[in-house]
C-alpha cells in the first residue's frame, strides 16, 4: 500500500545572513509560503528542514510523501532539525540559528554558503516548553546546540521571573548578548579542550538551587543530558513533570543515525534512572 502523502513543504526565501560568531550563522527567511506559520506558542519551535541530494529532480510541490513514493531512499533530501530562533508575524521573517564547523556536516556548510534568494524548504512547526510564570525559578541549560532555544526562552520569559542559565560554548568568541525581562543570572562556560558536555554538567552539579519549585530545560548533547537528567532526578528530586530534558544531537552520530536510535537509547535512560539510587 503507497504511503500516505505528507503535507507539502513550505518553501520559504532567505532573505538574508548574519555571522552571529565564528561559529553561529542566522539564516532569515520570509516569503509568501510563511503567511499564517503557527509559531509563538512556545520558546522551543523547532522545524523540520530538507536539503535536497545534488543533482535530483523532485515533484512540486515538494511534498516529502510523494517524494517517498516516486524516488528511491539515497535520493531522498536529508532532514535536519532546527529550532525557531525567532518569528516575526508582523513582516513575516524567521530566524534560525546553524552551528557551523567548517564543511562538516550537511546543514552547517549549507548556512555557511547561504545566500539571499535561496530557498529553504521545511515543516513545523513542533514544540512543547515555555518558562511558565508558575514556577519560583527557571534552571535553563545546554550546549550551543541548544542556544537558540535557551535565548528565545529568555525572551519569552515573564517579566521579573528568576531564572539561571548555563550555556556551554566553545570559548568566549561564542558568547551571544542575550535579551530578557527576566531576572536571569546566565553563567557561559568555555569548554575548550574539555569533551562536550562535561563543563556543564560539572556546573549544574555544583549550583547551589534556591528554595522553591523549579522548572528545568536541559538539551544538547545526549550523553551529558543523559547525566544531567540522572542528577535531576535522583540527586535533586525533581520529577518528571518539572523536566523539559532530551538529547538535541550525540557524539560520533550524524542526526539520521541519532534520530534512528533515540527511542532505544531514551528507553534505556529511563529504565536506568526509575532504578532507585544504591544507598
Amino acid at each position: 500500500m503507497a504511503n500516505r502523502p505528507a503535507r507539502p513543504a513550505i518553501e520559504g526565501v532567505v532573505t538574508r545572513v548574519e555571522q552571529l560568531t565564528p561559529h553561529m550563522v542566522r539564516v532569515v527567511v520570509g516569503g509568501d509560503a510563511l503567511a499564517g506559520f503557527p509559531a509563538g506558542e512556545f520558546t522551543d519551535h523547532y522545524i523540520k528542514v530538507f536539503f535536497p541530494q545534488d543533482g535530483v529532480a523532485y515533484p512540486e510541490p515538494f511534498d516529502m510523501g510523494l517524494i517517498r513514493e516516486s524516488l528511491p531512499r539515497e535520493q531522498w533530501p536529508v532532514t535536519r532539525t532546527y529550532t525557531v530562533r525567532k518569528w516575526l508575524p508582523e513582516v513575516q521573517e524567521l530566524w534560525v540559528d546553524f552551528v557551523v564547523h567548517g564543511d562538516s556536516g550537511i546543514a552547517g556548510p549549507w548556512a555557511a554558503n547561504a545566500k539571499p534568494g535561496d530557498k529553504m524548504r521545511f515543516l513545523g512547526p513542533g514544540g512543547a516548553y515555555r518558562p511558565e510564570p508558575d514556577a519560583d525559578w527557571h534552571l535553563l541549560a545546554g550546549d550551543e546546540s541548544a542556544l537558540p532555544a535557551i535565548a528565545a526562552s529568555l525572551e519569552g520569559a515573564p517579566e521579573g521571573a528568576k531564572i539561571r542559565a548555563f550555556i556551554e560554548i566553545d570559548g568566549p568568541d561564542e558568547e551571544q548578548k542575550l535579551e530578557t525581562l527576566a531576572d536571569a543570572e546566565i553563567t557561559w562556560l568555555h569548554r575548550g579542550t574539555r569533551p562536550v558536555g562535561e563543563l556543564l554538567c560539572d556546573a549544574v552539579r555544583g549550583y547551589e538551587f534556591p528554595a522553591g519549585r523549579v522548572l528545568a530545560f536541559v538539551h544538547g548533547e545526549a550523553n551529558a543530558v543523559r547525566d544531567l537528567r540522572r542528577h535531576l532526578r535522583r540527586e535533586r528530586g525533581l520529577t518528571m513533570d518539572q523536566l523539559s530534558i532530551s538529547g538535541y544531537w550525540r557524539r560520533g552520530m550524524n542526526e539520521d543515525g541519532w534520530q534512528s536510535s533515540k527511542r532505544d537509547f531514551n528507553e534505556q535512560t529511563e529504565r536506568e534512572q526509575e532504578t532507585p539510587a544504591p544507598v
